[in-house]
């Protein structure tokens, strides 16, 4: 995939990397939360509503 930017929040995701399939969310370079897309939940750092709530758009989309 790469990089996709929405809402002030870099989305980041890469093929081949390693499992479960998840996606690095930052902002202002710091990252904010590595977050499970299978499960749905946080790996790493903390989710927030808003953040939640623009993933969903990319993972929609097919991105993610």
């Amino acid at each position: 995939m790469g990089k996709i930017r929405r809402g002030g929040f870099v989305f980041l995701c890469w093929r081949g990397d390693h499992g479960p399939r998840h996606v690095h969310v930052y902002r202002r370079g710091r990252l904010l939360v590595r977050w499970d897309l299978e499960a749905e939940q946080p790996m790493k750092g903390k989710m927030t509503r808003r953040i939640r709530e623009i993933v969903r758009e990319p993972q929609a989309e097919g991105w993610l």
